[in-house]
């Protein structure tokens, strides 16, 4: 593979996504009110989970924080309840230290945190499927269920996704939950696999409400809302819709390249959102032509790292065309291959060929896209799917940049700023 001249690298410049922005939500007067609302559900010295998973939510350690004072001040006794399945290696000390990145420790919540990965079957379904939950939870006099509802990284409904549902059929179950409801829906269907699972949760463990969170696309909360149980499954199909029409989306559905520079475990289930990305955990093509008819239709992808807070798990790794060589070097392949062998999604976990620059790898890819002039090529660069306010965008898009009502162009064309080792700074 012969590399091109950085000359044939296009230009970049800098563009501002401009979304809708609702009113600044108080998380803590809104906290207040949602707990007062359920306070009937409440009983005084009750033992309450409140489970907390490993996405980068945010304002988290805030919304956490208020919650468990909230429920202090109704006059149960809070505490915290990893629930993320088989993350952070599947092991309870690895669950606690995605909560810390977040901010999230005994000391700072000033509650305890129950981690154990033991569970037991509750029940099954009408045609047999069987329903794990923690034990840990099960032992509490009641379960808030907190979560942020938003699409699946397999958009495969538009009535349940990622939300309270999700979290108690596989953030609750831990490790066997997370499996047992993966090998069901890779035969039956993930949402019909989801509401089975979950009226049988909902039925046999004792959940007193669910805690939905929505955010918009700067990646903030939009809105906090308490769901009494017998309301969970048709609320959350209302708070999804709600969440998609927020969901943050690439300014244009077809480019040549993107760059990302960070993936994890933390930005998405799959380490970038196939619902921004237009690859999804199952499947995506290479080929030059859309002939899948994706949307968007990104014809390379180079991710340039992992984020902190995954602490190695790579999944989704497999998504991209090339990687740098200090992702590879920063791969666990144990936290991965835990990961991809409970979703069974075995290609997220595929380490593709990888540069020891990033010079090298963007000039690499836009060779093997077979374009008269790379230097007309479209390339757009962010630093994650969760944050597209910001992004760079190369030269080939200058007019329809100039032209969309949703971006302000923040800086004229300019070459790429390798620095001495061919690599680029953090997108700021």
């Amino acid at each position: 593979m012969s590399l091109l001249d950085v000359q044939t690298v296009p230009r970049m410049f800098k563009v501002r996504q401009e979304f809708p922005r609702p009113e600044p939500l108080d998380i803590s007067a809104t906290v207040a009110a949602q707990i007062a609302s359920v306070q009937d559900l409440l009983k005084p010295n009750a033992r309450v989970a409140v489970t907390v998973g490993s996405r980068g939510i945010a304002n988290l350690r805030e919304i956490i924080l208020t919650v468990l004072d909230a429920l202090k001040a109704a006059g149960v006794q809070p505490f915290i309840l990893p629930a993320m399945g088989s993350h952070g290696g599947a092991t309870p000390e690895g669950q606690k230290r995605i909560l810390a990145d977040y901010g999230i420790t005994e000391e700072t919540m000033k509650v305890p945190i129950e981690a154990a990965m033991t569970t037991r079957e509750v029940g099954r379904t009408v045609d047999g499927v069987p329903a794990f939950t923690s034990t840990t939870a099960l032992a509490a006099d009641g379960i808030v269920v907190l979560n942020r509802v938003k699409p699946h990284t397999d958009y495969f409904s538009r009535t349940v996704g990622s939300g309270l549902i999700k979290m108690m059929v596989v953030g609750m179950g831990k490790h066997d939950g997370a499996a047992s409801f993966h090998r069901t829906a890779v035969h039956r269907g993930y949402e019909d696999t989801l509401r089975l699972l979950g009226k049988v949760v909902l039925r046999e463990a004792p959940i007193l409400f669910g805690l939905a969170l929505v955010e918009h696309q700067y990646h903030d909360t939009a809105r906090i809302e308490a769901v009494r149980p017998e309301d969970i499954e048709s609320r959350e199909a209302e708070l999804l819709a709600e969440a998609a029409a927020l969901l943050p989306k690439l300014p244009f559905d077809k480019a040549d390249l993107l760059v990302v520079d960070q993936i994890g475990k933390n930005i998405s289930g799959v380490g970038m959102d196939p619902n921004v990305i237009g690859r999804h955990a199952h499947h995506y093509s290479t080929l030059l032509q859309n002939v899948l008819e994706v949307t968007p239709f990104i014809r390379r992808i180079y991710v340039r790292g992992l984020t902190p807070e995954t602490h190695g798990n790579a999944i989704g790794v497999g998504l991209a065309d090339a990687v740098h060589a200090r992702l590879a070097e920063a791969m666990d392949a144990e936290s991965t291959f835990v990961n991809v062998r409970t979703a069974l999604t075995l290609h997220n976990a595929k380490l593709p060929m990888h540069f020891p620059n990033d010079r090298a790898a963007i000039a690499g890819l836009l060779d093997t896209l077979a374009l008269s002039d790379p230097a007309l090529a479209r390339v757009m660069r962010i630093r994650n799917t969760l944050d597209l306010a910001t992004l760079e965008l190369s030269e080939a898009f200058a007019g329809e940049a100039t032209a969309h009502e949703n971006l302000t162009v923040l800086s004229k064309p300019v070459e790429w700023q390798f620095d001495t080792s061919g690599d680029l700074d953090a997108l700021a």
